[in-house]
């Protein structure tokens, strides 16, 4: 009797194990839960496919091979130690295919019966969240963790398969892969639609008109009704001769009024298209930081809190509770004329998985400015923008009084005039969303009261010859936008996707937009001649929804991948005999190498390019390649280059360092400051607008640049 009762003491004083992933997630869990909790962290994946074999049986139904990652023995004897005193276990790694299959991983190391209660997921981390997990735990969803190998299973006999027939037909270190593949290709098409376009020349012809006390601008339509293209400099003359001696008046008058919805919350996609075209982050930089704010973050006087929700989602759902509390926030700081009557409400992609609620901030009380002493910038920036657009999308929409004006000429000319003007804020008060290559929508203060039948006197018309443009570069933002309509990948695997090709030296980044190197353009045109499903683009897709579908119970895993192989390793074995050695010439540069005279080569690395000795391994020297931007060091006149730190932020100093330690983080332009005269250096500002700006801080004199924004 009295054994029994220490051991039912002892099991009472034992506390309950919470494995979650990250040591950061695990601190702030640690002090929700309190002491009767003990939480671990596995840091991520702990068995994984080996790195030396392909780690998957083809013979044997492809069953992969499991082994525990290198490094990861001292956590998981950490973590088996605590299991055995726990009372109970519970597994609480992220809320995705990645994090079942973790869980389902760590139930096999410690003996968890996975149809046992011992799963609980949360997506937020915030008290309240994590407490409800652990009073509702579910058995491990097998469907989840069969997606996930699926997927694993898939990518490694592609990867294992065709990486080393790379290494020996083209160069070593190279890479293929079910979705970097397509995206490389994606960029190389791209690139050979610009190589091929062919411009067409076309004219405008604007002009002033001038009424008693108002003016507008309008541009040439057509002649009347009849709308007429200008393609040739004679078409412009024809309408510019006609304007002379003319008589203009106002035919037509519409005015009306429109309105501008706000954008749904952010899922994944959506937040690192935006976090690229507001905060210049690349996708890799926004997860990071994204991740941190989910994690949790020590906050002043409140200690480490989750501030956003789950981030690895394509939903734009929101829990009710959540959305009443917005709501709320908006009353009480904009008024109820902010408010719609009923939430916004938004609809998810057809494709999505919706097993997540869209990225919002965990609580609408924190606002950006009253944590922002505990943020770094980063933290700062991403948390203001994902808070922003959470505000914005259930308020009411912006209204515009819009004028559209037909002015003609008793020649039979028409020129046709646009304008809007603000009537309501609305949601714009907060936060607009940025677009790609376009010009933000002008707004003008005051529209012209103007009425038909007005005469108007033309003034200076001004014809242009322009010619249309090829297709831009993508952009990391750019890119991720077409493969999820493409339906290529899912919300985890943008980064990493983007981060491989340009790793592997198949893609640049220049000015943001994304250039293939003629070492992708080589790997590209053997995939699409001799792997041509893996790059196609249609069937990436479909293999992403049957995968889905294994997700959804749907489809066997086993199947999914039997139906894949079978086709695949003949294309392989046609490969092998047919894909002849590609050399790949270094291209040679100006500079000698200091050490042994050779001319330097051009190379790769993750970092970007560089110069290396010809004669590696026999001389090891390198340079760093530096671009001079052309403008005149202010200390001692010397050329400035563009540097990069050591973690990889771009800097500029002068040639002669370190003779001269003159150094900018912003780019310095040649034009000196009007009312000082000291250099000036060139800054971006909200909604695309661009700046020079004077470096003396007693000054600070800045001038607006015209043109388009380079998004």
């Amino acid at each position: 009797m009295a054994n029994r009762q220490t051991v039912d003491e002892a099991t009472a004083r034992a506390k309950k194990l919470v494995i979650v992933e990250s040591p950061a997630k695990a601190k702030t869990i640690g002090k929700f839960l309190g002491r009767s909790y003990k939480v671990e962290a596995s840091q991520g994946h702990v068995r994984d496919l080996p790195k030396s074999q392909i780690g998957v049986d083809p013979e044997n139904d492809f069953e992969p091979k499991y082994i525990t990652i290198r490094g990861r023995g001292e956590i998981l004897s950490r973590i088996r130690k605590e299991a055995k005193t726990a009372s109970k276990i519970y597994l609480a790694t992220d809320p995705d295919r990645e994090g079942e299959a973790i869980s389902w991983h760590l139930a096999n190391i410690l003996g968890i019966d996975e149809s046992s209660a011992c799963r609980i997921e949360f997506h937020e981390v915030t008290s309240q969240a994590v407490k409800a997990a652990v009073k509702t735990p579910r058995a491990i969803d097998m469907d989840l963790v069969d997606a996930q190998q699926a997927r694993r299973v898939l990518d490694r006999l592609v990867g294992y398969k065709i990486s080393p027939l790379l290494w020996q037909k083209v160069k070593k270190g190279l890479s293929a892969g079910r979705v970097q593949s397509v995206a490389a290709k994606m960029i190389c098409d791209r690139e050979e639609e610009i190589e091929a376009f062919i411009p067409d020349e076309y004219w405008t012809v604007d002009a002033r008109f001038r009424f008693d006390k108002a003016s507008i601008s309008a541009r040439f339509t057509g002649y009347g009704a009849d709308k007429r293209d200008l393609n040739f400099h004679e078409d412009a003359q024809r309408v510019l001769d006609s304007c002379e001696g003319a008589a203009f008046s106002i035919s037509q008058i519409k005015r009306s009024e429109r309105r501008k919805y706000p954008a749904p919350p952010f899922t994944t996609s959506n937040l690192q298209q935006e976090a690229s075209r507001k905060l210049g982050f690349t996708t890799q930089r926004t997860m990071q930081v994204a991740q941190q704010l989910y994690e949790g973050v020590e906050l002043a006087g409140e200690g480490s809190q989750g501030l956003v929700t789950y981030i690895r989602t394509d939903s734009v759902r929101t829990a009710d509770e959540a959305l009443n509390a917005v709501r709320a926030q908006i009353s009480e700081r904009f008024g109820g004329e902010y408010l719609p009557e009923t939430p916004n409400q938004y609809k998810t992609r057809k494709s999505a998985q919706d097993a997540h609620e869209a990225i919002r901030p965990t609580s609408v009380q924190r606002t950006p400015e009253s944590i922002k002493a505990s943020l770094s910038r980063d933290q700062f920036r991403l948390y203001k923008l994902i808070y922003d657009r959470f505000l914005a999308s259930q308020m009411m929409p912006a209204v515009y009084d819009t004028l559209a004006v037909d002015i003609d000429s008793d020649t039979g000319l028409r020129f046709h005039s646009n304008a809007q003007k603000l009537k309501f804020a609305g949601f714009t008060c907060v936060y607009e969303e940025s677009r790609d290559d376009s010009e933000e929508e002008a707004v003008a203060r005051s529209l012209p009261s103007l009425e038909e039948g007005m005469t108007a006197r033309l003034e200076a018309p001004d014809a242009q010859q322009h010619f249309t443009q090829p297709p831009p570069r993508y952009t990391e933002a750019s890119l991720v936008r077409t493969l999820e309509e493409k339906g290529i990948g899912r919300p985890s695997t943008y980064s990493p996707t983007i981060s491989t090709i340009i790793n592997r030296g198949y893609v640049t980044r220049e000015q943001k937009r994304l250039i293939p190197t003629e070492l992708g353009k080589i790997v590209n045109e053997l995939m699409s001649e001799h792997f041509p499903e893996i790059v196609d683009i249609a069937f990436t897709a479909g293999m992403e929804e049957e995968l889905d579908e294994v997700e959804e119970g749907k489809l066997d895993w086993h199947s999914v991948i039997r139906e894949f192989y079978g086709p695949f390793s003949e294309s392989l074995e046609r490969a092998e005999e047919n894909i002849e050695k590609v050399a790949i010439e270094d291209q040679v540069s100006d500079v000698p190498c200091d050490k042994c005279g050779a001319m330097m080569v051009y190379k790769m690395s993750r970092f970007g390019k560089f110069l290396g000795c010809p004669n590696f391994p026999e001389c090891r020297n390198t340079l760093p390649l530096l671009k001079n931007i052309g403008v005149a060091c202010p200390k001692c006149g010397g050329a400035l280059l563009e540097r990069v730190s050591k973690k990889g932020r771009k800097f500029y100093g002068c040639e002669r360092y370190p003779e001269c330690d003159f150094v900018s983080w912003d780019l310095p332009v040649a034009e000196r400051c009007p009312v000082c005269g000291s250099f000036m250096v060139f800054k971006r500002g909200a909604k695309g607008a661009r700046f020079h700006i004077c470096t003396n801080e007693t000054c600070r004199h800045r001038v607006q640049l015209e043109g388009e924004s380079d998004e």
